[in-house]
């Protein structure tokens, strides 16, 4: 019998976690108005959630949102920011941090947390807490999943839906050619670029495995010459035109689903899951990882 892991009994709540988050919308957030122009930082996973919402965010007509990983953050007067958000499932990462602490007085801040009781509380203007959605496992799953939830219900969308399909890649099966194969590429287009990166992410973390990401539309562009037999291309919404049949005769499998994206997200989740099961890996403990980066330097100023 198999031991249940923090990361599949986290992975598992996400459809539920994905509801609290629309409802903590409805009942009122401090997150950026429309019209605002709003920059968005996060650290690993937390950045690839940061890009999907800047492209949501901006794409839904609510104003300039541009997408940054915390340690590379242009945030200089002449963009005009009106709002920072940061995201960060420990509050304690320290390049989130350092930013947070450099924009006091000049960038109103809201940082979306999993932990409350962390630095980035007091370094921040306004917080929203999911702690309901924190984590034991080292590799995230439901935090990131829930904070663009909790973004995409703000701009209006159903997450109920994609809660529902969530249900579905949750019950769907993890084929065995999936754990055999050799190496993933995923692929996104719009706000699915990020999840794409961070489905490659999990597969990294996880499992040790070889695993790429890349725009849809960039995938023919040098990227899909490593399609092969016992590959995988795999789709993050709706593919662009003639790439599946481009792919099948490489010999690497396609994968597409029509359910919501972030629900995908999930079944890659799982993927990645059982194939560290399958290679004896410990999910919740991956090489060389920790819950929080938190580097040998000075801290922010109090």
């Amino acid at each position: 019998m198999t031991e249940t892991t923090y990361m599949e009994t986290e992975l598992r709540s996400q459809p539920e976690t994905w509801q609290r988050a629309a409802e903590l919308v409805a009942a009122g957030v401090p997150l950026p108005k429309a019209g605002q122009r709003v920059a968005v930082v996060g650290c690993g996973t937390s950045w690839f959630m940061a890009q999907s919402y800047a492209t949501l965010r901006e794409s839904s007509g609510a104003g300039v949102t541009d997408a940054f990983a915390a340690s590379e953050a242009f945030l200089d007067g002449a963009r005009g920011y009106d709002a920072l958000i940061a995201i960060s499932r420990s509050g304690t990462t320290t390049e989130v941090l350092r930013l947070l602490d450099a924009v006091r007085g000049r960038i109103p801040t809201v940082t979306v947390l999993g932990d409350p009781d962390t630095p980035a509380t007091d370094l921040s203007d306004e917080t929203v807490v999911l702690d309901f959605a924190d984590e034991r496992s080292v590799v995230q799953t439901r935090f990131a999943t829930t904070a663009l939830s909790l973004f995409r219900a703000h701009l209006g969308e159903d997450v109920a839906a994609a809660a529902q399909d969530a249900h579905s890649a949750l019950d769907a099966p993890v084929e065995q050619r999936w754990l055999d194969a050799e190496q993933f590429t995923f692929l996104g287009t719009g706000w699915t670029v990020g999840l794409a990166s961070e489905a490659a992410l999990k597969m990294r973390e996880a499992s040790q495995s070889w695993t790429e990401s890349y725009p849809a539309m960039e995938y023919r562009h040098g990227p899909i010459s490593i399609a092969a037999p016992g590959r995988v291309t795999w789709s993050f919404g709706e593919p662009p035109e003639g790439l599946a049949g481009d792919v099948a005769a490489t010999g690497a499998e396609f994968v597409h689903h029509a359910r919501d994206p972030l629900a995908e997200l999930v079944l890659a989740q799982r993927v990645a899951l059982a194939r560290a099961r399958a290679r004896g890996l410990d999910p919740d403990n991956p090489r060389s990882l920790t819950r929080s980066v938190m580097l040998d330097a000075p801290s922010p100023t109090s």
